[in-house]
């Protein structure tokens, strides 16, 4: 092959290279995660669907929950307080000409109400808004809902109020959709039922296809330029006495010219909306329901199972001497059979072990280490004989950057005589020495209500909370009799010095309600009885 040949074929391969190179997520605005989860299956009635943004979505946004029949349930919505996202969501934006990542730890959450749930089946989410920087934020979370059915509230009506024109691209003098093939925010299909000019997906809010950017003019001009300027290049090089001049000049101009049309092309191009792909840990699939808006314990009781998603938790031992210290061990083993061996910190930790008895005394929340063949092991010492349930509290990664989160149970038992024990009695303020802890509010079954609780000395003195694994506090729910598991997180800030949870409980029982804190580098633990009878 001649030179000429030689540099043609490099023009080629440096084409090639440059047009293929991936265009990273530079989605805005985006959802990090829902309650429940996308997908999620719901037993217990829902009182709203809560929707977390990596920003503070508009006034303007517009949100539905169509029930399986097709008809809406949503009652309106509003802005919930900030709180940790379960996983940090990274998103991208052009600055001095590059894509420079952009880290978000805490979400915004829009609580949608749900004002009945009329059938089982599935339950879809839609919404539509905008991000600060002015492009569209759209897609769809659904949930599989097997509870009760709910009846409507007296006097009202199904809405029918659509999204602002501002959102949607309808002209507001003649309502006239706009080429989108939906109705907005609705996730209704159009009468054709064919997918919208834009390539999207009705289903998921996601772009596909060719339509996922739309045709990147700026970037296919550039590199049309660049390779007429090489080939006239290459025509000069024929000719006498410029071949030395011309080379470099032609191999130089296709470069520049493939290089800068691409990245302006990828700067002008329209973004990806993440829609559900972002969603990050699900609330309703994780014992850690991180603040849920606040911190919202899930719709569900978790760690009831031994296995889960194809994962399963083996204990080397389930019984141990009554006083006696041993390293309690255990793996995650997957649907491979082989221990995991890759996992997610979640609030400091990849992995939280939660001991409690049967009887929901003796409540312990150990940090276990892991050696690299997928060995966790914790010093563990029970001081009462008895039936004990330990829960492993885990988020999974993957080498593509997918999570799993899970929560695993397992039996264990201590021989001997068991104490009898009744739980106290519900009460407003219980010490947790040298300190009192008081609550203020009460979970309600299928709703989602604030909670606070204020920790103060029981002698005079400041009591300066400080945080632990993160946050002012943690919350672990545990239910009687199944010992369903909830693992809530608060508010990243104080409310008026107070430890403040968004919490929903699963039914009505009675629930034993542990609550962590620190104060001068030590924690504490309050244990509440909550009677949701």
């Amino acid at each position: 092959m001649g030179s000429l040949g030689r540099g043609v074929l490099a023009l080629g391969v440096l084409a090639a290279a440059v047009f293929a190179l991936p265009s990273p997520a530079r989605a805005h605005g985006t959802l990090a995660m829902s309650n429940p989860a996308n997908g999620a299956t719901v037993d217990a009635p829902v009182a709203s669907v809560e929707l977390y943004f990596t920003e503070k979505v508009p006034d303007l946004a517009h949100f539905t929950v169509t029930a399986p029949g097709g008809g809406r349930v949503d009652n309106g919505w509003e802005h919930a307080g900030p709180r940790p996202l379960d996983k940090p969501v990274t998103e991208y934006f052009m600055e001095g000409g590059q894509f420079e990542p952009r880290e978000y730890k805490t979400g915004f959450p829009a609580r949608v109400r749900v004002a009945h749930l009329p059938t089982t089946g599935e339950y879809r989410v839609d919404y539509l808004s905008k991000a600060s920087d002015g492009d569209s934020v759209h897609g769809t979370v659904t949930f599989k809902y097997t509870g009760p059915v709910t009846p409507a509230p007296a006097g009202w009506a199904a809405p029918t109020g659509e999204a602002d024109p501002a959102l949607t691209g309808e002209k507001a003098a003649t309502g006239e959709k706009a080429a989108t093939g939906e109705k907005a925010a609705t996730g209704e299909k159009a009468t054709t039922g064919e997918k919208a000019a834009t390539g999207e997906n009705a289903d998921t809010g996601e772009k596909t296809g060719a339509g996922a950017e739309g045709i990147n003019w700026p970037a296919w001009l550039g590199g049309a330029g660049g390779l007429a300027l090489g080939a006239a290049g290459l025509a000069m090089w024929r000719r006498r006495g410029f071949r030395l001049q011309v080379a470099p000049i032609a191999v130089g101009g296709v470069v520049v010219a493939l290089i800068g049309g691409y990245a302006l092309g990828r700067a002008t191009a329209p973004e990806r909306t993440a829609a559900t792909t972002t969603t990050t840990i699900p609330p309703a699939a994780s014992g850690h329901q991180h603040g849920g808006d606040g911190g919202a314990a899930g719709a569900g009781a978790l760690g009831t199972t031994v296995s889960d998603q194809g994962y399963t938790m083996q204990p080397v031992r389930r019984t141990q001497p009554r006083g006696s210290k041993v390293d309690y061990a255990f793996r995650i083993v997957g649907p491979d059979r082989q221990p995991a061996t890759r996992y997610a910190v979640v609030h400091e930790k990849p992995l939280h072990l939660v001991v409690v008895g049967r009887g929901l005394t003796g409540f312990q929340h150990l940090h276990p280490t892991m050696t690299p063949d997928g060995l966790w092991s914790v010093p563990l010492t029970l001081p009462e004989a008895g039936a004990y349930r330990i829960f492993a509290d885990f988020t999974l990664a993957t080498a593509d950057g997918a999570s799993t989160p899970l929560v695993l149970g397992v039996d264990h038992v201590v021989p001997g005589d068991a104490p009898a024990a009744e739980l106290p009695a519900p009460q407003a303020i219980v010490q947790a020495k040298p300190f009192l802890v008081s609550i203020e509010g009460k979970p309600e079954p299928g709703a989602t209500v604030p909670v606070l609780f204020r920790v103060a000395r029981s002698s005079p003195g400041p009591a300066a909370l400080e945080r632990y694994l993160g946050a002012y506090g943690h919350l672990v729910i545990l239910r009687e009799g199944d010992l369903g598991y909830a693992h809530v997180h608060p508010d990243p800030e104080l409310a008026g010095g107070a430890i403040r949870f968004t919490v929903s409980v699963p039914g009505a029982a009675r629930y034993r309600a542990f609550l962590e804190f620190q104060v001068d580098g030590k924690v504490h633990r309050a244990e509440f009885t909550l009677d949701l009878t």
